[in-house]
């Protein structure tokens, strides 16, 4: 298993060429008007790095934006958590550009298909996961690799999620924060039935998952890959994609790995 290296600065001069993203809020339309009055807004066809002012799904977005051109985000929290997201200062944000940190993610790419036999693909940065659309609790065979590591989980729905994604829908549903350099995808039960003391499992980040619905008609299952829904699925096959990298910039000693290990220290 190979261990990527550990965080260094992205840049060995002071950015030029900055794009401003915000979310709607107020505060982050704000904060961005300000920034640019400073700084300038490039496009973001010809940024260095692009800023994000908003909330962890806002910044989402964006990595689903520039991951294809090789641009980094640096995000100012203006949301709620900020897990991903530096906090906002008067600091020269040239300065700390320069002194940032890159952590590097690669998404997961779902193929899920449909009852009625249409095909779907969608990446996620944060997690996969299936869930059940009534009230009736989903039955679902999961495969490894090919092998049938659980014939019938009857449950609420499942989650497979990015070692970023692991402080998420995956820490509430009770499943393992992962370290960005473990190689390791968490696949976590959401109210798991039966097996009821399933509590889950870690996998190799190589790992091809497929997911089967069993009496599909009668329990309706949708599945999810970060903004992409798709409702009455027959089958989901999860795995990650190296072919796509998404570099995070964030202030010195804040870095994506100590906020997961610090994560699992929180009261």
């Amino acid at each position: 298993m190979s261990i990527p290296p550990a965080p260094s600065a992205r840049f060995s001069r002071p950015p030029e060429r900055i794009a401003f993203l915000a979310s709607p809020t107020e505060i982050a339309q704000k904060a961005r008007a300000k920034l640019v009055e400073s700084y300038g807004d490039a496009p973001l066809d010809e940024a260095e790095v692009v800023v994000c002012l908003g909330g962890d799904g806002f910044l989402l977005e964006v990595l689903h934006k520039v991951a294809e051109h090789g641009i980094p985000a640096y995000g100012l929290n203006c949301g709620s958590v900020g897990f991903l997201l530096n906090t906002v200062s008067d600091e020269d944000l040239v300065a700390r550009l320069t002194r940032a940190q890159a952590s590097e993610l690669h998404p997961l790419r779902m193929k899920a298909v449909g009852r009625d036999g249409t095909r779907h693909e969608g990446i996620a940065f944060n997690d996969v996961f299936l869930f059940r659309q009534t009230r009736q609790a989903v039955k679902i065979r999961i495969e490894v690799d090919q092998r049938v590591r659980l014939p019938e989980l009857i449950c609420d729905g499942v989650i497979v999620a990015t070692p970023a994604g692991s402080t998420a829908y995956n820490l509430s549903a009770h499943g393992p924060i992962v370290p960005l350099t473990a190689n390791l995808l968490p696949l976590t039960p959401i109210s798991a039935f039966r097996p009821r003391r399933w509590r889950g499992a870690l996998l190799p980040s190589n790992a091809i998952v497929r997911f089967t619905l069993l009496e599909q008609e009668k329990r309706p299952c949708a599945a999810v890959a970060d903004f992409l829904e798709v409702r009455d699925i027959a089958e989901v096959i999860v795995s990650e994609d190296r072919s796509i990298t998404a570099t995070i910039l964030f202030d010195p000693d804040h870095g994506l790995s100590e906020r997961i290990i610090a994560e699992q220290f929180a009261e």
